[in-house]
C-alpha cells in the first residue's frame, strides 16, 4: 500500500510538472510571434546611393524591393547591419503589458494592439554627418510618422535613434537580417546558454528564480513562491551581444526590451518606448568590440591588491567562531584576504533559513567586542568585509538595536511608495521590507552618509552591496519617473552610490565593494561583480554549471571582474526532495573558483544543512590547497585586472574571445574556460566524474599537473585528461610565461612536484 501511495505521489508530480512545462511552453516565447511587414518607397524618388556618415557608409538600394545597409570604411565588403529585402526595418504598436511580482521575480506579458507594421520611406538625407530616413508606419486603419537619425559617435560606433511622435504608441520594432549559422554572445550575465540564436531573450533585471527550469524545484518555487525562474531571468541582463561574425549591437534604453533571435534569418529588437537607442559596432576581433562598447559603459577600476592576494572567507557565527577558524586557517598556513561576516548586522530564523536584520549597524551581541576583532585581523594583514543592501526592516522587535533606520527613512520620505503614498512594503523571502527611493537626492545623500558612519566606520574595507533588482514595476518614485523605466536603472544607481562613498571618504583604490544586479553601464560603477544565487547543485539551469556560463556570457559585455559563491547559496530541505550542498560539490567549487578573479566561501542560505569548508579536516585542507593555488597565479591576475582596466576584457574568458574563427568553441558553454590568453581550464561539474573532455585551440598546450604537451599547432583537438580531486584540468600555452610562472610558485608552494631539472639540482 505505501509503494503505491508513493508511486501515485511521484506519478502526480511528474504530471503536474508536465503540465507546468506545458503551460509554459504554450504563453512563454514560443507562443509570441514577430511583428512583419512591407517596405515601400518611390523608386524615382530614392535612387541607390551610399552616404557618409563619418567612418560609416550607409548604402541605399532600391533593388529587391529595396534593402538598406551599414559597413565601415576600414572594411567596406563586411556589412554591420542590413535590413531584409523589401521588408519593413521599423514598425510600431501599442502595448498594454500586465506585469505581476513576487519576491523579486516578475511574470510579463504583453498584449499589442494598432500594429503598424508596414514602412514608407519618404526621404533619406545626410547633412554635416548626420543621416535622418523619414516617412510613415501604417497598419490596419492607423498611421503614425517616424524619423531614424543615424550620427556616428567614434569611428568605431555608429549611433541610431528612432522617434515615433505619437507617444501613444509605446511599442517600437527594429528588424534586421542575420546569416543562418551567425551565433549571438553576451547580453550581460546568462546563466543557462551562451550562444542566444533560436531563442527569445528578454531584458529585464529580476532574480533569477530558484530552479530556472530545474524540475521538480522550479515546481515548487513557483507554486510556493511564484519565484522559480526561467532560463532567461538574470539579475544582470544586458542589451548588447557580439556575433560569432563580428557584429555588435547595444542599446541605450532602459526600458524593457526583447531580443528575438528565433528566425535563422532575422533579428527582431523590441522597446517599449515611443524611441530606441542604440549602436552599432566595427571591430575586427570580439577584443576590440568590448573595448569599443565599454567606452560606452565605463570600465571597472583597478581592484586592491588585498582582495585577490588569498581566500575571502565567508561565515557567520560571532565573534569566536571567526577566531577559532582563523586558528585552523593559520596551522594550515592558508592566504587569507579579508573575512566577509554578512550576519554584522544580526540574524534570524525565518521560513526560508537563517537570514538578516537589514538594519545596517554592528550587533554586539552577536559579535562581541568588534573592534577588537577587527583590529585584530588587520594586525593579521586580513582585511574585514560586511553587508549591505538598499533595503530597511523595522527593527522594533529586535532587542538590541540602536537604530531604526527604516522608521528614520519613512519618517523623511526616503522610501518608495505606492500611488496612494503609503510606503511601498516588498516581500523580500520571508519578511517585508521597504526600498529606498533613490531617486530622491536626499535620500541618496542620507544612504551614503548610513555607509560611511555604519559600514566604514566600523572599520570594514570592503562589503557585499546585495539586491537592487525589486524596484516595484507600479511603484511611485520621488522624480515622477515611471518606476517600469527606472527599474533597469536603479541597480546602476546603487552601484554609483557605494563607488561615490568610497571615493568621498577617501578609500580610493582600497576598498571594493560587489553587487549581482546590474545594467549597462554598471561596470562603469561596480568595483566588483558576484553572481547571485545559485543552487546548490550540479545542473546547468541554477547550479556550478551556470555559474560557469554566467562567468563567460557577463564578461563578454564589461563585466571585468566577476565570481561566484563557493559551493553556492540555496539550500532547499522539503520532504519531496532535499537541495543540500555535498562534500563533492563544495571541493570541486572550490578548484573551479581557484581560478576566478576572486576566492570566496558562502555558507548559504541553511548553513547547517551544507557541507562547508571548515566541516572537517578534508574539506578545510582542499580550501587550504586551492586558496594556495589561487595566490600562486596572483602576479598574472593583477596584470589581467590591468588589462581589463585599460580594455575591458575579463579575466575569466570565453575561448571566442581569442578563437572567434574556430567555430568549434561556439558550442562551449561551461566545460571550459581561459584566464586571460594564457591559460585554459576544465573543472569538473559533474558528480563522480574524474576525467574531463577539453578542447585545446590550435598550438602546443603544457597539462599544469603533469607537464605533458597536448595539442596540435595547426588545428585544434579534443583530449581527454585524469582530474581527480586535487587536480581539476588547467593547461597553459607552451613556452608561455605566465604558464611557467605559475609552475614554478606551485612547487615552491609545495603543491606541484619539482620538474626533472630541479631534482637533479
Amino acid at each position: 500500500m505505501k509503494k503505491k501511495v508513493v508511486l501515485a505521489v511521484l506519478l502526480g508530480v511528474i504530471l503536474v510538472v508536465a503540465a507546468v512545462v506545458l503551460i509554459r511552453w504554450a504563453t512563454d516565447e514560443y507562443a509570441v510571434r514577430p511583428v512583419a511587414g512591407r517596405l515601400s518607397f518611390e523608386r524615382e524618388a530614392l535612387l541607390p546611393q551610399d552616404y557618409m556618415v563619418g567612418s560609416f557608409i550607409v548604402r541605399w538600394d532600391s533593388e529587391g524591393g529595396g534593402t538598406l545597409s551599414i559597413c565601415n570604411r576600414a572594411n567596406p565588403d563586411k556589412l554591420l547591419w542590413c535590413s531584409l529585402p523589401g521588408a519593413s526595418f521599423i514598425a510600431a504598436a501599442r502595448g498594454i503589458e500586465s506585469v505581476t511580482e513576487s519576491r523579486g521575480s516578475y511574470n510579463i506579458k504583453d498584449s499589442l494592439a494598432s500594429v503598424c507594421s508596414d514602412q514608407t520611406i519618404e526621404s533619406i538625407e545626410c547633412q554635416d554627418g548626420v543621416l535622418k530616413i523619414r516617412g510613415m508606419l501604417s497598419g490596419g486603419t492607423e498611421n503614425t510618422p517616424y524619423t531614424v537619425t543615424l550620427t556616428e559617435t567614434s569611428p568605431a560606433d555608429l549611433c541610431f535613434k528612432t522617434d515615433i511622435p505619437d507617444q501613444g504608441f509605446n511599442r517600437t520594432f527594429l528588424t534586421y537580417a542575420s546569416n543562418k549559422d551567425e551565433r549571438f554572445f553576451g547580453f550581460g550575465e546568462q546563466f543557462t546558454y551562451f550562444d542566444m540564436k533560436g531563442r527569445r531573450l528578454p531584458i529585464f533585471c529580476t532574480e533569477q528564480g530558484v530552479g530556472r527550469g530545474e524540475q521538480p524545484i522550479t515546481l515548487g518555487a513557483d507554486l510556493t513562491a511564484g519565484s522559480g525562474g526561467s532560463w532567461h531571468t538574470s539579475y544582470a541582463g544586458v542589451p548588447h551581444y557580439i556575433t560569432s561574425q563580428l557584429r555588435s549591437l547595444y542599446l541605450e534604453n532602459y526600458e524593457y526590451c526583447v531580443f528575438d533571435l528565433r528566425d535563422s534569418e532575422r533579428v527582431q529588437v523590441q522597446v517599449w518606448s515611443a524611441s530606441m537607442t542604440g549602436h552599432i559596432l566595427s571591430g575586427d576581433s570580439p577584443a576590440s568590440l568590448i573595448k569599443t562598447f565599454t567606452d560606452f559603459t565605463g570600465r571597472m577600476r583597478p581592484l586592491p591588491g588585498w582582495i585577490i592576494s588569498g581566500a575571502v572567507v565567508g561565515m557567520q557565527g560571532g565573534t569566536d567562531k571567526v577566531v577559532q577558524i582563523l586558528g585552523k586557517l593559520r596551522q594550515l598556513d592558508t592566504p587569507v584576504a579579508a573575512f566577509w561576516l554578512q550576519d554584522w548586522v544580526g540574524q534570524r530564523v525565518t521560513s526560508f533559513g537563517k537570514q538578516l536584520w537589514w538594519n545596517w549597524e554592528v550587533d554586539d551581541v552577536r559579535y562581541p567586542g568588534w573592534s577588537g576583532l577587527v583590529s585584530g585581523l588587520e594586525a593579521q594583514n586580513i582585511c574585514m568585509m560586511t553587508y549591505i543592501n538598499p533595503f530597511l526592516v523595522d527593527v522594533s522587535e529586535k532587542a538590541n538595536s540602536k537604530r531604526n533606520l527604516f522608521r528614520e527613512a519613512e519618517q523623511r520620505g526616503f522610501l518608495v511608495k505606492n500611488n496612494d503614498g503609503s510606503t511601498y512594503l516588498i516581500k523580500t523571502a520571508a519578511f517585508y521590507a521597504g526600498l529606498l527611493d533613490l531617486s530622491n537626492p536626499d535620500a541618496y545623500n542620507w544612504m551614503k552618509g548610513i555607509i560611511k558612519e555604519q559600514v566604514i566606520e566600523a572599520g570594514a574595507k570592503g562589503w557585499m552591496a546585495d539586491f537592487a533588482e525589486e524596484l516595484p514595476y507600479d511603484a511611485a518614485l520621488y522624480s515622477g519617473e515611471n518606476a517600469s523605466s527606472y527599474h533597469n536603472r536603479y541597480p546602476e544607481v546603487w552601484a554609483k552610490l557605494n563607488r561615490e562613498v568610497i571615493e568621498e571618504a577617501g578609500l580610493g583604490g582600497e576598498a571594493v565593494f560587489f553587487t549581482r544586479s546590474a545594467y549597462t553601464r554598471s561596470p562603469g560603477y561596480s568595483t566588483l561583480f558576484w553572481e547571485g544565487d545559485q543552487m546548490v547543485s550540479w545542473d546547468g539551469n541554477d547550479g556550478i554549471k551556470s555559474a560557469v556560463t554566467g562567468l563567460l556570457s557577463s564578461g563578454m559585455s564589461g563585466f571585468s571582474f566577476n565570481h561566484s559563491d563557493i559551493g553556492g547559496y540555496t539550500t532547499i530541505t522539503n520532504p519531496i526532495m532535499n537541495y543540500h550542498r555535498s562534500r563533492e560539490l563544495l571541493m570541486r567549487w572550490m578548484e573551479l573558483s581557484a581560478f576566478t578573479t576572486i576566492y570566496r566561501t558562502h555558507e548559504g542560505n541553511l548553513p547547517d544543512a551544507n557541507a562547508q569548508f571548515y566541516s572537517d579536516n578534508e574539506t578545510l585542507a582542499h580550501f587550504s590547497r586551492f586558496a594556495r593555488v589561487y595566490a600562486a597565479w596572483a602576479p598574472y591576475r593583477s596584470r589581467l585586472v590591468q588589462e581589463a582596466v585599460e580594455t575591458g576584457l575579463p579575466v575569466v574568458r570565453h575561448p571566442f574571445i581569442h578563437y572567434p574563427d574556430d567555430r568549434r568553441v561556439y558550442a562551449i558553454t561551461y566545460q571550459q574556460f581561459m584566464i586571460g590568453s594564457e591559460f585554459m581550464v576544465a573543472p569538473v561539474l559533474d558528480e563522480g566524474r574524474i576525467s574531463v573532455s577539453v578542447y585545446l585551440p590550435a598550438g602546443r598546450w603544457v597539462h599544469l599537473w603533469s607537464g605533458e604537451l597536448y595539442g596540435d599547432s595547426n588545428k585544434g583537438v579534443y583530449a581527454t585528461v585524469d582530474a581527480p580531486l586535487d587536480y581539476p584540468a588547467v593547461f597553459y600555452r607552451f613556452g608561455s610565461e605566465e604558464g611557467e610562472g605559475f609552475a614554478r610558485a606551485l612547487r615552491a608552494a609545495g603543491i606541484l612536484p619539482a620538474a626533472p631539472a630541479e631534482n637533479q639540482q
